[in-house]
C-alpha cells in the first residue's frame, strides 16, 4: 500500500503536459518495406490555458526502423496556435513551461513545445524545438496568440 501511495504522489508531481490528437498526414517518400516517410499534423490543447489549441506539423521517418519505432525523426517542425474560445488560465503560468513533448528517437531525442507569456503585449508565445541528450538543434518555430475578448 505504501508503494502505491508513493507512485501516486510521484505521478502527481510530474508536469502536466498535453497529449496530441492526430489530424492528418501526407506521405513524402515511398518505402518498399515499412511505412512511408510522412508529415503528420497533430493538435493539442494547452493544459493550463483553456481556449487555446496548437497545431503541430512534423516529419515522421518510415521504413523498417520507423515501423518499429527505432528511427530518428528530423528536427524540423512547424506550429500554429489559435484562440478557439474564451481564454482562461488554469493555475500559475511559468515562462518556458513545457506544454507538449514527444519522443522523436528511441532514447535520445525529443520534440518539445514551451510557452511564454508576453505580459506587456498580453500575448501567449509558443516555441517548438528539438533537443538531444548531447546536442540539440537550433531549428525552431514560433507562434503567438494575442489574448482577445471572445465574441460568438
Amino acid at each position: 500500500m505504501f508503494s502505491v501511495r508513493c507512485a501516486v504522489l510521484a505521478l502527481s508531481l510530474l508536469p502536466v503536459m498535453a497529449s496530441a490528437e492526430a489530424i492528418g498526414e501526407v506521405s513524402t517518400v515511398f518505402k518498399w518495406v515499412g511505412p512511408n516517410d510522412k508529415i503528420v499534423v497533430e493538435a493539442f490543447d494547452d493544459p493550463k490555458v483553456e481556449g487555446v489549441t496548437c497545431y503541430l506539423s512534423r516529419a515522421k521517418t518510415g521504413g523498417v526502423k520507423g515501423g518499429f519505432g527505432l528511427a530518428e525523426d528530423r528536427a524540423e517542425a512547424s506550429i500554429a496556435c489559435r484562440q478557439v474560445g474564451p481564454v482562461r488560465f488554469v493555475g500559475q503560468l511559468k515562462d518556458g513551461e513545457e506544454v507538449f513533448k514527444e519522443r522523436t528517437s528511441l532514447v535520445f531525442k525529443t520534440m518539445q513545445v514551451v510557452r511564454f507569456f508576453d505580459q506587456k503585449r498580453n500575448t501567449l508565445v509558443y516555441l517548438v524545438y528539438s533537443d538531444r541528450v548531447i546536442e540539440g538543434s537550433p531549428q525552431n518555430a514560433v507562434t503567438a496568440i494575442p489574448i482577445l475578448p471572445w465574441v460568438r
